[in-house]
């Protein structure tokens, strides 16, 4: 019998192995082993506490925080399965070693008397899966555009009693508002373009949340009041209706599927060196089949570099003898094998090493930077949250799957 095993490589692409041979009975249950590896200390029960993310406690029980769908049994007592509350005991069932479970403990179970006194508290909401606080400046707020949306905008022209910014409290004048149906508005400030990497192409225009406003009058220009701000507003500044977008708070974490690759773009908030829960910008979108929820590895290598050892062994003679004795210590042949063959058939069998000169680059090997989620999804790309850093990471870094690596 001939089976074939799918088997991932640390970066999403997909390989397959043949195996020849008869298998017994006893080896198929090997074979359907859940590769799910628990943490060595993961606690045989735990308790859910205010603050916890649903994150941090899949890191509790399992190697992969992202695979926490995988064994997690949802309490069928609760109107969202999903949804864990403080105070619920979380237990861990390894009795079935193949695919360990974690489940609510029955007499862990929220008790709520159904009468109409009853109100639901903020202690008793479900727990965030990340930190909600990380990412809630960037959960409706910024946004991603082309540059035509941008330029087509009514955009801030100048203030009252010549000021050259403004804040909270303080009038501004916009071009072309002539009528509007809600009184309400954002202030934006086009930020970089965001581009393929690889293609160089325009990906679009982050737009940098300023500030909110509130229409006086309608005209050309229009007048506003600020009535709340991030950061002052200055001329050029475009000027949109509000939208009244409810963020998402509630993520499913789940490893992206493998063959869907892409970049880290960008870093909000001008980081140079990208650390745990920072937000990062990827090349990738809804198009592409980028989703909320969506858990990313980042990897660092890949390139190609100069091999500075051999393109400097005519420079470098450590002992101060001939090239040939120095090129020779310093790698410029590389031993492949052996060469039977003969030009005279009759001739002795010779039997004698084969050489092939050393290329003077080499590729980097891959190495995991990092674990991101993605939080908000556009059209050419998407929005992710650093989890986990394992190094300082960078833009143009590769992301993938996480599966495997």
């Amino acid at each position: 019998m001939r089976l074939i095993i799918r088997q991932r490589s640390h970066r999403g692409r997909v390989c397959y192995v043949a195996l020849t041979g008869l298998l017994s009975l006893f080896a198929w249950p090997q074979l359907l082993v859940a590769q799910v590896a628990l943490q060595p200390d993961a606690p045989e029960v735990y308790t859910v506490r205010p603050g916890d993310t649903l994150w941090g406690i899949a890191g509790r029980f399992l190697r992969d925080p992202w695979r926490w769908p995988e064994v997690w049994e949802g309490n069928p007592e609760i109107g969202d399965p999903s949804q864990i509350y403080p105070g619920e005991q979380l237990v861990l069932d390894i009795s079935d070693a193949g695919a360990p479970r974690v489940r609510a403990a029955s007499d862990g179970l929220r008790v709520v008397k159904l009468s109409p006194r009853v109100r639901v508290t903020a202690l008793d909401a479900a727990i965030p899966t990340i930190p909600i606080g990380a990412i809630a400046p960037f959960l409706s707020r910024p946004w991603v555009t082309d540059s035509r949306v941008l330029d087509d905008a009514p955009y801030v022209v100048g203030f009252p009693r010549e000021h050259l910014l403004a804040g909270t409290g303080d009038r501004i004048f916009v071009r072309r508002i002539m009528t509007a149906t809600d009184t309400g508005f954002e202030v934006l400030r086009p930020g970089p373009a965001l581009r393929d990497p690889k293609t160089h192409g325009l990906l679009g225009y982050e737009a940098i949340y300023v500030a909110q406003a509130e229409l006086e009058r309608t005209g050309d220009p229009a007048t506003l009041r600020v009535t709340r701000s991030t950061m002052q507003v200055q001329m050029g500044d475009r000027v949109r209706p509000a939208r009244d977008e409810t963020a998402i708070r509630s993520f499913l974490p789940r490893p992206a599927p493998p063959g869907l690759e892409g970049h880290i773009i960008s870093v909000l908030d001008g980081v140079s060196q990208i650390g745990q829960y920072d937000v990062v910008v990827l090349d990738r979108g809804s198009r592409e089949g980028v989703e909320v929820g969506q858990v990313f590895a980042a990897y660092r290598g890949g390139t190609e570099v100069r091999d500075q050892v051999i393109s400097d062994r005519k420079a470098w003679n450590w002992r101060n003898e001939s090239p040939l004795y120095s090129s020779f210590w310093l790698g410029e042949w590389e031993i492949t094998g052996w060469e039977r063959d003969r030009p005279d058939p009759n001739a002795p069998l010779p039997l004698h090493r084969r050489a092939e000169r050393l290329s003077d680059r080499y590729i980097v090997p891959d190495s995991r930077t990092g674990i991101l989620m993605v939080f908000r999804v556009f059209p050419r790309v998407s929005f992710a949250l650093v989890m986990r850093a394992n190094q300082a990471m960078h833009v143009g870094e590769t992301v993938a799957t996480p599966d495997g690596g």
